[in-house]
């Protein structure tokens, strides 16, 4: 077998399958290659970028003969080599959704054994939107960039170095606004920029070493600025968030969708999923500042309760501020597996009452245990849910689940704990939520087989 050296041997291949995590497959001597910026059906020469003992990686740096797919990428930053922000500018978008929809379907059927047909739906951009960019760009919202020696500029593919850019294709307008890559930014080690597409709120997330020590430029636009790592429980600036009608704080740079469209699109599909009726019982786990519970509270009415679920002490503020008005609505903090393991609805709802209208940070209290959710809905980090939690959600859970993810595979994992513990997939949408990269956002609605 070849001892290949990175960065220097050239391979020509016949590029094969999309494989999870932006690549396409290809062999060389018996060996698989993921190969990025290659498309299926190519034949590439790609220079080798990483070797291990069973697999290969390498970048398609000349295309022999291209697919019909292939466009110009639209950033003069992406290639290879170059910023890895995006895995498939040199795709075009109706074959970049095809793309996404093949590596679900694989991982659904490898990790859960589920055959099942996708389509990766396109999330529209909101129509009152001051600007609408091109199709595929201009859509994050929040963008963290890497800062050396005071430069700013994105990561390359699997590399600390970083490139320098003066314009991010996909970063929102409101973010290009702020002029954040034509600063300089001593002291620091990443700036986050982040906009509101509903209400035009702007932040700017500094991170250091020493956070007296950052040096902050003038920014083209004004903007709420946190500075380095902030003391446990400070008030800290935030952006407001519109969907259903209701305006939801993110203090810092607390998690929200990253598409102006998605928050609204997945609020709406989880209660199309769902189906709430009046008087049930929800839980919304890995609730975040509860977007989910806050339109589940709407449908089931004062007769029901949504419990949401939080580890993270200024979400969980957040999401009490957030829904302070609703009644049925009990915010608890804590880690999932622990919450969800000893969970008790009865004075933890009179409790967490107390906490919304005045914004608490108060654990989980106990009270008359409720044996069944009527209806359960998780919206997890990547790395999923996990085998304890989908049996403790199992033995609560009575009539659906909705199940919201960002990683085919972690996703496709719990699912098959899932059907280990009696249920089946009665439905799975997936959403492009992450133009011109790898990255899918799936639904999943399970019911009792």
């Amino acid at each position: 077998m070849t001892d290949l050296q990175p960065g220097s041997d050239l391979l020509e291949l016949e590029v094969g399958n999309v494989a999870n995590g932006g690549f396409c497959v290809a062999r060389h001597e018996g060996r698989v290659v993921f190969v990025r910026h290659a498309l299926p059906g190519e034949r590439v020469r790609a220079r080798v970028t990483d070797t291990t003992k069973n697999f290969l990686r390498a970048d398609a740096v000349e295309i022999i003969e291209a697919s019909p797919d292939r466009v110009q990428a639209p950033c003069p930053f992406a290639g290879p080599g170059r910023c890895g922000g995006c895995d498939w500018q040199h795709a075009s978008l109706p074959a970049q959704r095809a793309l996404k929809a093949a590596v679900v379907q694989e991982q659904l059927q490898r990790l859960a054994g589920i055959t099942r047909t996708v389509t990766v739906e396109e999330v529209p951009y909101p129509v009152d939107s001051e600007i609408v960019p091109p199709p595929g760009l201009g859509w994050r919202t929040r963008v963290q960039f890497a800062v050396v020696d005071g430069d700013v500029g994105l990561r390359r593919h699997r590399s600390h170095d970083i490139e320098p850019v003066d314009e991010c294709l996909i970063a929102h307008p409101g973010v290009e606004l702020m002029g954040i890559e034509r600063k300089r930014w001593p002291g620091a080690s990443g700036v986050e920029g982040i906009v509101s597409a509903s209400t035009g709120d702007r932040l700017v997330v500094l991170r250091g070493r020493d956070r007296r020590k950052i040096r902050v430029p003038r920014l083209d636009v004004p903007v709420r600025l946190v500075r380095g790592k902030p003391e446990p429980g400070a008030n800290l600036p935030y952006v407001r968030e519109s969907v259903s009608g209701r305006l939801y704080q993110i203090s810092g740079g607390g998690f929200w969708q990253v598409h102006p469209g998605a928050a609204q699109l997945l609020a709406d599909a989880v209660v199309e999923a769902l189906e709430p009726k009046p008087g049930d019982i929800a839980l919304d786990l890995y609730c975040g500042v509860g977007l989910f519970t806050g339109v589940l509270a709407d449908r089931i009415g004062p007769s029901g309760l949504v419990v949401g679920v939080e580890s993270d002490g200024q979400a969980v503020r957040d999401a009490r501020f957030n829904l302070r008005d609703l009644p049925n609505v009990s915010i608890e903090r804590g880690p999932v597996e622990d919450v969800v393991a000893d969970l008790e609805f009865g004075r933890a709802a009179t409790a967490s009452r107390a906490q919304n209208k005045r914004g608490g940070d108060h654990g989980h209290q106990g009270g008359a245990r409720v044996r069944r959710a009527d209806l359960v809905v998780l919206d997890p980090p990547r790395t999923g849910a996990g085998r304890d939690v989908v049996q403790q959600i199992t033995r609560l859970a009575g009539r659906k689940i909705a199940y919201v993810s960002c990683d085919p595979a972690t996703l496709a994992r719990d699912l098959s704990y899932f059907g280990e513990r009696g249920w089946t997939l009665e439905s799975l949408r997936a959403f492009d939520a992450f133009p011109m990269t790898h990255h899918v956002e799936c639904l999943a609605t399970l019911i009792r087989g």
